[in-house]
């Protein structure tokens, strides 16, 4: 497995010690991004994402991106179709991130990703990048303890699946894993961007991931970490245990 980090939150460039990834092997994405609307500026971010995430599933390599949210998550789909691979998508996550801009009250872009991937608004990323709109039922929704009553409406008559961290259900054939780091409870992970509470504990989500892992039909993995740079050691130290512990071969 190949280390990307995109060491972005949307079109914010972040500190090194956002990222204290433990693996020598690591591939770093980043670029002068163009002026223009955000959409603009994550795009041409994205394609070289697309790009690189491609040339590794095409070498036979399982691609593992790392970045500060869940829109490069659209990035790393379209690459792995890209290299003819058709994936289904694993979303462990607190939140639904399937709100689309007519439904979103905040306006925050990282609360759309698993709504674009599944065909909402294509103009405004998907088109720019290639990314192909997966169908609803292949779409697996983890935990997502903290939905808005908008994606409440969508999810109720959607054809997304809604799983518990102990029990998913995977579709068959190759699957895009998509971690965002809070679906673990906010008390075991400090420093999140949007922590919530009530939520699994680090080793069950560990314990979820491997076994999805296990299964030998992961394409590709992608693992956001939505959160502040770290105030202290231990704040690096427990996030340097979790990315390792989440990128082991």
């Amino acid at each position: 497995m190949t280390v990307t980090l995109v060491p972005y939150h949307q079109d914010e460039l972040l500190p090194d010690s956002s990222f204290p990834l433990p693996r020598p092997d690591v591939v770093q994405v980043t670029r002068d991004l163009p002026e223009g609307d955000v959409w603009t500026r994550l795009a041409a971010l994205y394609e070289l994402v697309s790009a690189e995430v491609a040339d590794q599933v095409t070498g036979g390599t399982v691609p593992s991106v790392v970045s500060g949210d869940c829109l490069i998550a659209e990035a790393v789909l379209a690459g792995v179709q890209r290299a003819g691979v058709d994936a289904s998508v694993i979303w462990f996550d607190a939140h639904g991130d399937i709100h689309s801009l007519e439904s979103s009250t905040s306006g925050y872009l990282g609360g759309m990703p698993l709504r674009q991937i599944i065909g909402d608004h294509p103009e405004l990323l998907a088109d720019r990048i290639g990314l192909r709109p997966l169908p609803e039922e292949r779409a697996v929704l983890v935990d997502a303890r903290d939905l808005d009553p908008g994606e409440k409406d969508f999810l109720a008559t959607s054809r997304v699946r809604q799983c518990p961290v102990d029990d998913v259900v995977l579709p068959g054939g190759p699957l895009l894993l998509h971690i965002d780091v809070d679906v673990i409870d906010k008390d075991e992970l400090p420093g999140l961007k949007y922590p919530v509470g009530d939520g699994p504990s680090t080793d069950a989500v560990l314990a979820s991931v491997r076994r999805i892992m296990a299964t030998g039909r992961v394409a590709a993995l992608n693992i956001a970490c939505p959160w502040h740079p770290p105030q202290g050691g231990d704040d690096a130290s427990t996030r340097a245990r979790l990315l390792k512990a989440l990128l082991s071969d």
